[in-house]
């Protein structure tokens, strides 16, 4: 199955249009929100996984919403782990709803990319400082 994640960034006079509802209806796009800022009337950010059997229509949909006025970005962001200066607390794991951050049977922190939304939350979690966000 092929997924790509970006970061779409709506003006504010396209936050009230439904546009995210064409990706799944037109392109039969799977969407996983893992981050959004959206208000009404202001500059929107929303943070998406699509999802679909072709990257092709993955692509349309990105076309369909780049032709509509939504700048469309990668995801380029992730988060990285000092594993040397961790000290296995787990505080970092209370907050990571995606479960990309967890304890293994030997109590040592275990850090699934794979799995991360980067969403952030783990940065601040973290007691030691040993988890940043790099772009």
């Amino acid at each position: 199955m092929a997924k790509k994640r970006v970061v779409l960034t709506f003006p504010p006079e396209l936050t009230e249009i439904p546009l995210t509802y064409h990706l799944v209806k037109d392109f039969d796009l799977a969407i996983n929100i893992l981050k959004a800022k959206i208000t009404p009337g202001e500059e929107g950010k929303l943070v998406l996984e699509l999802s679909n059997g072709s990257l092709e229509k993955i692509e349309d949909g990105l076309d369909y919403l780049e032709k509509h006025g939504v700048t469309i970005q990668p995801l380029s962001k992730e988060i990285v782990l000092d594993e040397e200066k961790c000290i296995n607390c787990g505080a970092c794991t209370a907050v990571c709803n995606s479960k990309a951050l967890s304890m293994d049977a030997d109590a040592r922190l275990v850090f699934n990319k794979e799995s991360c939304i980067v969403c952030e939350l783990c940065v601040s979690a973290c007691p030691m400082r040993v988890i940043k966000v790099m772009f």
